[in-house]
């Protein structure tokens, strides 16, 4: 990713049974920066709750307040360690 150029934004969202630490899309400006962010986070065990995960990037993150930049697409990249807890929540719709 060209994080450093400015041509790609980043922000970054934990989570588990509540939505945890995270940083907004204008947060890191350097590859270098936004690793040592990275690293600074924490496991949480207890739950995946992927829907409220996704209704906080939805809602807090793309936003032009956390550097969303509208006339750019925005791609959300899911990791999980299982399933989530509410399936029906996170289906993707037609």
């Amino acid at each position: 990713m060209d994080v450093d150029s400015g041509s790609t934004r980043v922000g970054l969202v934990t989570f588990s049974s509540l939505v945890g630490s995270s940083f907004n899309l204008s947060d890191h400006n350097t590859i270098a920066s936004m690793q040592r962010a990275i690293s600074r986070l924490t496991y949480s065990q207890s739950g995946t709750n992927t829907a409220a995960a996704l209704a906080y990037v939805r809602t807090t993150i793309l936003t032009s307040e956390a550097g969303d930049r509208g006339n750019v697409l925005n791609v959300v990249v899911v990791i999980t360690d299982g399933d989530s807890d509410n399936p029906n929540a996170t289906k993707v719709r037609k």
